[in-house]
């Protein structure tokens, strides 16, 4: 699994005032867990707000380190931001163990053009974005890919049908709806129209009996 390197500052203070404090400092308040202990540090806001722009959705195992020499492995759980300035606020992190499963979530990527929209001019609707997945941390993807070539209108794929490699474990519902294939506006109208046509023509052919059966 692809790794960073981020600096990190043990931090002793803690509160919004202090909180307030780093952010006026460029720095970004966050937090690293570890077995249900939290540790107060703070990183750097540029060098945090490039990492997190470059994931694109996508795990990656980040070296925190820190001042004094020393270094945590670590994933980034989640991040807030202000709602309406879209700033960040504060980052959370999860300290991992390479001799460890965890538990994360990956995002789904859906590969090539399915039958049914590029032969039948369906419309590929993307369902379950995310799945959760149990590994050792070096073995975590970036993300997990789904081949949607031979999807046709009407069908869908699952989580069921997502393949990993060795040592990893799907957690998700094996059910859910990864991908489907649904008809085209312009498709089902063109149904509706025909259908249509073909109500008016029958009244004609039921006219046309009645008038034979009167020349009888």
């Amino acid at each position: 699994m692809e790794r960073a390197t981020l600096t990190a500052e043990v931090r002793e203070t803690k509160g919004k005032g202090a909180a307030r404090t780093l952010r006026r400092a460029d720095n970004i308040p966050s937090v690293i867990y570890r077995k249900g202990i939290a540790q107060s540090i703070s990183l750097p806001r540029k060098e945090l707000v490039s990492f997190i722009n470059s994931l694109a959705g996508e795990q990656v195992l980040v070296n925190l380190a820190f001042g004094d020499g020393s270094a945590k492995l670590a994933i980034m759980r989640n991040y807030q931001t202000d709602p309406i300035k879209g700033e960040l606020l504060h980052v959370d992190f999860y300290e991992v163990s390479l001799k460890e499963t965890i538990k994360v979530s990956v995002g789904v990527l859906l590969v090539g053009t399915p039958v049914g929209v590029k032969r039948d001019g369906g419309i590929l609707q993307a369902g379950l974005r995310e799945v959760e997945i149990e590994s050792l941390p070096d073995n975590i993807p970036a993300h997990v890919e789904l081949d949607v070539r031979g999807l046709e209108i009407g069908h869908s794929y699952h989580v069921s049908d997502i393949k990993v490699g060795e040592g990893i474990k799907i957690l998700s519902e094996m059910d859910a709806v990864v991908a489907t294939i649904t008809v085209s506006a312009s498709a089902i109208s063109e149904l509706a129209e025909e259908a249509s046509a073909d109500a008016v023509k029958e009244p004609e052919v039921m006219k046309k009996g009645k008038q034979e059966d009167k020349d009888k």
